[in-house]
């Protein structure tokens, strides 16, 4: 997140950007400006995410230049700084992201900042989403259009589904005709086989023009040969965020929301609604590659003492990938280290439930006496 400071007071600056960059973290200062009338050219300059602006200078009144940085910087998020309560609603009147009062108490702005961070997490996934039109593979196979919400096709068979899934797992590459029929027809005498498949191939063209997605076509060059799928200028969801995250700079305190936002990204398992077999090598590169990021993210977070927000990814792993028994471990140790005792005995159980249930098999040793030697110390009599 790139921001920028705005206040006539020095002192009161040089204080907000070190909670801003040491205590909250993540957040890039990229300005510091104490004359007001350069704000509107500093803000045209940098193209921050937000401005912290002091309403109460001599100068200009802050509101009136909170108007004209709307207007100069459309998308730009206000927070008001002020030490009179009395302009706090004139501030979001002027739709201004949040405000907080002087002195600045540390849990206010941090809750401001993360308002901050889910506003500007829906923003990018909104962009990334509406244009231009995509294929949706996460969890379930839907698409969207430009400024609408996403929608389920309404494919006439379960066989038209999974054909068109397959031809764009396949995109851009021509499929044998027969490597389709034994997929879907396996059991059937070949020309029968041949005319369900010229059927489907039919029902699907007709259902991606019926949504307005016929942008993509179904090639076939000689009918002995196959078919191939071409999706022009749509997007895959699964695509897109892999292309972000291998675009994502090495983790650091600047660069954090981006590894957030990638993170949240990540909606479910490739095709996850669908037991489709030849999507598995696939569904677990794509979830590997998320939960080393994952992991990554934590470990960072662990390393710079932001315990908490590493519990926050272990329990999103944990949410996504519920067989990770790592993730139960990893949990149980923070909880401790938060002096969280009903943290860790809930983890404890929520593993050994999971593994003796649904795998029928034990809790590894390992964490098995981490967990005994951590009761001794903590209920010891």
């Amino acid at each position: 997140m790139r921001a920028v400071l705005v206040d006539d007071e020095h002192l009161a600056l040089r204080g907000l950007k070190e909670m801003l960059e040491s205590d909250i973290g993540g957040i890039e200062i990229v300005d510091m400006c104490s004359e007001p009338r350069q704000v509107v050219e500093l803000m045209t300059r940098h193209r921050p995410d937000v401005v912290f602006l002091d309403i109460h200078m001599p100068e200009l009144n802050g509101l009136k230049l909170g108007e004209e940085l709307k207007a100069a910087v459309p998308g730009i998020e206000i927070v008001f700084v002020t030490g009179y309560d009395r302009y706090a609603v004139k501030a979001f009147e002027l739709y201004a992201l949040d405000y907080v009062m002087k002195p600045i108490e540390l849990e206010r702005l941090r809750r401001t900042v993360q308002r901050l961070r889910d506003r500007l997490h829906t923003s990018q996934k909104k962009k990334m989403e509406i244009n231009p039109p995509c294929i949706l593979c996460f969890n379930q196979l839907r698409f969207q259009l430009p400024g609408k919400e996403p929608q389920m096709f309404k494919w006439r068979t379960s066989k038209a589904q999974e054909l068109f899934a397959y031809l764009l797992h396949h995109r851009g590459r021509m499929i044998e005709r027969s490597t389709l029929i034994e997929l879907l027809w396996p059991d059937f005498e070949m020309s029968r086989a041949v005319q369900q498949l010229y059927a489907t191939v039919y029902q699907i063209r007709q259902t991606l023009k019926n949504s307005g997605m016929d942008s993509i076509s179904i090639q076939n060059g000689d009918l002995e040969v196959g078919y191939r799928l071409e999706i022009g200028d749509v997007q895959i969801d699964v695509e897109e965020w892999e292309r972000q995250l291998k675009q994502l700079k090495a983790l650091g305190p600047d660069h954090i929301d981006a590894h957030e936002h990638a993170l949240k990204l990540f909606e479910g398992n490739y095709l996850g609604d669908y037991e489709y077999l030849w999507a598995e090598y696939e569904r677990e590169r794509l979830r590997q590659l998320w939960l080393q990021h994952a992991r990554n993210l934590s470990r960072f977070y662990v390393e710079q003492g932001r315990l908490q927000a590493a519990v926050q990814v272990n329990q999103r792993i944990q949410q996504q990938l519920p067989d990770e028994e790592e993730t139960y471990f990893t949990l149980m140790m923070l909880y401790d280290e938060l002096g969280d005792k009903g943290g860790v005995e809930e983890q404890y159980w929520l593993l050994r439930a999971r593994v003796e249930g649904d795998l029928e098999s034990a809790v590894p040793r390992s964490i098995y006496a981490w967990y005994e030697r951590w009761r001794q110390r903590n209920y010891a009599i």
